[in-house]
């Protein structure tokens, strides 16, 4: 008896409290209605972008930094905590003028962080950094973050030799908890974060920004998941700017493109506080533990009363999935309006509530610089570039990037056979597809940031006779190692992996560095794994890999452009023989045996060779797995030591080399073999010649090897100003 009073008591207050809400709710509408001709709204996705924020070439004259008065005052974000609101949106102004003047003299990651001004401004403005951990995904966003940290000074160094990381890295910055380069793992660190902060009791606030890209990775609702389960406190900033399709986009039938659903201005903005207002939800958490007190008739009750005060706030559908999760949804809101995000940051800070909130924030990508806003790409990440145009200063050269001739490649395989269809994970511009996608459009599938539901995906596809092609960056294709063995290599299923950006990847550094994909996937039964050792290379093992119908198979490019070898007509390759490779450069004394386009660093330590009385041979292996036995057995038999070059890790090709010549023997007298691979330690971002010099794989490095190994130590090669890590 006393549970049912006290539970119709709670529902009634429920009722009311929810009633009086809506009551402020449609007060503020009408009040909203009477301001509607004078105030401006939020504009939408799909019209012309607002020049709210625009920033002037006029503002750097004669390409000089800008002026930018408050932000020359501001060191760190404790520096900023008394500020006026008017001072907080011309302190974004300011850093928005500083990132634009940077970027375009380094490059680097641009409309990203254009985007997120406000918000990362409003963030550290309401939160006690470091104390509070703030956890960006990716963080190819996080320049306007570094800049308020205390690295303003170094922001000339980004990407660069020696200079700042372009994503958030622990080991640069106190207020970087969590470092990335991978998507979609932000809320997973932020829920540990908060979990560990609750055992330890020490008041932290974990905050996970995460833009809509990554949140097509299913590691982001996995953790959304559990979050809800562990009902920790946490705050989820989704930065929604409308370039992924998800959830919060639609597809407009009349154009063809994605559009989104917009806040509605003053509204949106007074509804959004409405849902993170303090009352409301401290009301619901202490339903939230009566019901569970007074059984499911009564948590029924509550659930919907709970609902009825939300869903006349919130905006229906987008709150669905986030609420059925477990999170506690506020939004869509204005991530341009200083005032919403400051106002709607505080409620949540301050509100005793227990369990996690997600925060819907709507934002433009490129906001403010109108050449990022306009181009195809939003200029996502360039090269420097003229401020007054954004025209990009890209070298031109006599090749073409190996990811055009593996696009040119597959597009002239496709032609010739209907079975090929091409897959990517949200990369069509930097695996070369959209190119492949303007001629096949109906064979170009783009799954989102979901390497593992890409690889499956192909591996279904392959089930019924296509011949799928995943496109995927080498350190991606990582994450969907259970499903390459379990449903691609274990049933021979013929999926083909292109891995772009293999070996060493220059200003992106180790968390894109391609150096694990042999190791990982020559140790794979029923997969065949190979590597070029130029474009045409490239060109020919496409159409191998095409050719194989009864397995996987692999094969592996780097960043850069070719070498300028001659291509085939149309650029359709021809099948080479499995487990076939090749001699570059024949010689008496010392054989080269190399992986890949580092090839090309054993014909210049070949050379170098020469000069010093030493005859090379520069073998091209071709094939990991499987390997050219019989080469290997000739170059053993002809030379008196072998060198064996590889760009990855160890326990790459010349592991399985090596584990081959120790099987059969060929050791056994003493035979001289040296491994050359990356060393066993992460190399930092900077120049590529920077990097091949750090990991000993320059062509003097190769030379030196060799005349270690044929006996003459003593040589002086010349010194080529490689820097040392």
């Amino acid at each position: 008896r006393h549970g049912e009073s006290g539970g119709a008591a709670m529902a009634a207050a429920m009722q009311q409290a929810a009633q009086g809400l809506c009551s402020a709710q449609v007060a503020a509408r009408r009040r909203s209605s009477r301001r509607a001709s004078s105030r401006r709204c939020a504009p939408r996705a799909a019209e012309t972008p607002s020049d709210e924020g625009l920033v002037s070439p006029s503002a750097f004259p004669a390409g000089a930094r800008p002026p930018t008065p408050i932000l020359d005052t501001i060191n760190f974000p404790v520096h900023m905590k008394n500020l006026s609101i008017k001072q907080l949106e011309q302190l974004a102004e300011e850093i928005r003028k500083d990132v634009i003047y940077t970027v375009s003299k380094t490059g680097g990651h641009l409309s990203s962080s254009l985007g997120v001004v406000e918000l990362t401004v409003a963030l550290h403005y309401v939160f006690d950094c470091p104390m509070d951990n703030i956890v960006f995904d990716v963080g190819h966003q996080a320049y306007p973050h570094k800049i308020l940290t205390g690295r303003r000074d170094k922001m000339h160094t980004i990407r660069q030799t020696g200079g700042l990381s372009g994503f958030t890295k622990r080991s640069e910055s106190e207020y970087d908890p969590f470092g990335a380069g991978h998507s979609s793992t932000s809320i997973s660190a932020a829920l540990g974060m908060a979990a560990a902060s609750d055992l330890k009791g020490d008041g932290k606030t974990s905050i996970a920004v995460i833009g809509d890209g990554a949140m097509t990775g299913g590691m982001a609702y996995e953790a959304l998941n559990n979050a809800g389960f562990l009902d920790k406190n946490m705050l989820v900033v989704l930065n929604d700017n409308k370039q992924v399709s998800l959830p919060t986009a639609n597809l407009d039938p009349s154009t063809g493109r994605l559009t989104s659903a917009q806040p509605v201005g003053a509204l949106s903005g007074m509804l959004s506080r409405l849902q993170s207002n303090k009352p409301l939800r401290e009301l619901r958490e202490i339903a939230k533990g009566v019901s569970k007190q007074m059984g499911p008739e009564v948590a029924e009750l509550t659930a919907k009363v709970d609902e009825y005060a939300r869903g006349m706030l919130t905006t229906g559908e987008r709150a669905t999935l986030y609420d059925e999760l477990g999170m506690y949804y506020i939004g869509p809101i204005d991530g341009h309006s200083m005032q919403d995000l400051v106002d709607i940051l505080t409620e949540i800070k301050n509100t005793d509530a227990v369990g996690p909130v997600l925060l819907h924030v709507m934002t433009e990508k490129g906001r403010g610089y109108t050449p990022a806003v306009e181009a195809a790409d939003r200029m996502h990440g360039v090269v420097p570039f003229d401020i007054e145009t954004g025209k990009q200063k890209k070298s031109s050269g006599p090749t073409k990037a190996y990811t055009t001739y593996f696009a040119e490649g597959l597009i002239a395989e496709a032609a010739a056979d209907e079975r090929v269809v091409a897959i990517h994970a949200a990369m069509g511009g930097g695996t070369g597809l959209n190119l492949f996608q303007t001629r096949f459009p109906d064979r170009t599938f783009d799954v989102g940031i979901a390497e593992q539901h890409a690889v499956t995906f192909a591996a279904g596809m392959a089930a019924e006779g296509l011949n799928p092609f995943c496109a995927i960056y080498s350190s991606f294709l990582q994450r969907a190692y259970d499903q390459i063995i379990h449903d691609c290599a274990l049933q021979r299923l013929p999926v083909r992996f292109a891995m772009d950006r293999a070996g060493l990847v220059g200003a992106d550094g180790a968390t894109h560095a391609g150096a694990y994909d042999v190791a990982y996937l020559a140790c794979v039964p029923n997969i065949v794994v190979m590597a070029p050792s130029d474009e045409r290379e490239l060109i020919d093992m496409i159409a191998t890999a095409n050719a194989i119908d009864d397995m996987p198979s692999a094969f592996r490019y780097p960043r850069g452009n070719g070498v300028g070898v001659e291509l085939p007509a149309g650029n359709k390759g021809q099948p080479l023989e499995v487990g076939k490779g090749r001699v570059l450069r024949e010689g008496t004394d010392v054989a080269l045996l190399c992986y890949g386009t580092i090839a090309q660093q054993a014909l210049k330590a070949a050379d170098l060779l020469t000069e010093h009385g030493v005859s090379a041979t520069v073998a091209d292996a071709r094939f990991c797995k499987p390997l050219d036995t019989q080469l290997i057995a000739e170059l053993v038999k002809n030379h008196e030591a072998l060198v064996i070059v590889e760009e990855g890790s160890q326990g790459g090709f010349g592991s399985h080399v090596m584990s081959y010549m120790v099987n059969k023997g060929m050791l056994d007298l003493g035979y001289k073999v040296r491994c050359m691979a990356l060393p066993d330690t992460y190399i930092d971002h900077g120049a590529p010649a920077d990097q091949l010099g750090w990991a000993g794989l320059t062509g003097m490095d190769i030379a030196a090897t060799a005349l270690n190994v044929v006996g003459k130590q003593g040589v002086i090669l010349p010194d080529v100003g490689v820097k040392s890590a």
